[in-house]
């Protein structure tokens, strides 16, 4: 006899694993590209750069592929770096490195 609902449960675990994959996967590639405008110093592709990376943030955690807590520190971090960006202030060595 076998034991079919874990079966089920084994295949529902690969299907969202993958799904969460994806979501956490579009989220650094976001975050890569934000940090990248702001080593360049393009204010304005970080602008749209940020509000990209905040929204899928914020989708992965309506999703449960990332905790509220997590976003929530990534997008302050962003926030941060963007808010120094404007300012003026000299860059950061590794604004990619605090965005991870």
């Amino acid at each position: 006899m076998r034991n079919r609902s874990a079966e089920k449960r084994a295949r529902q675990n690969i299907v969202r694993r993958e799904r969460n994959r994806e979501t956490k996967s579009a989220v650094r590639t976001a975050c890569k590209g934000f940090s990248a405008a702001v080593a360049a110093g393009d204010k304005e592709l970080a602008a749209t750069k940020l509000a990209l990376a905040v929204k899928l943030l914020d989708s992965a955690v309506g999703k449960n592929a990332l905790k509220r807590n997590t976003a929530d520190r990534k997008k302050s971090r962003l926030t941060r770096h963007y808010n120094k960006l404007v300012a003026g202030a000299p860059k950061e060595a590794a604004p990619a490195q605090a965005a991870n």
